[in-house]
């Protein structure tokens, strides 16, 4: 058998090479949503603003967050050559 029956399988919705896009996609909002998370404390009379308002949380995170989502519509959009 040979190992392109995944690419010309018509039974997918989308070529094979777009699914490695998408995983790529879903792995960079993944990653910013993990980077999001934390911050807080467990007692309610302490407030670390500067853990809670740091770069990571602010900038670099919902970045990652948007740049997932435009390569899951560059993964969807993506019409492959033949």
């Amino acid at each position: 058998m040979s190992k392109n029956t995944i690419k010309d399988d018509p039974k997918f919705a989308m070529p094979f090479g777009n699914l490695k896009w998408v995983l790529a996609g879903l792995g960079l909002m993944v990653l910013g949503y993990i980077l999001m998370t934390g911050g807080g404390t467990e007692d309610p009379n302490i407030f670390t603003g500067d853990e809670m308002f740091s770069f990571r949380r602010i900038v670099l995170a919902p970045v990652l967050i948007l740049s997932g989502f435009v390569v899951e519509i560059f993964a969807i959009m993506h019409k492959p050559r033949r």
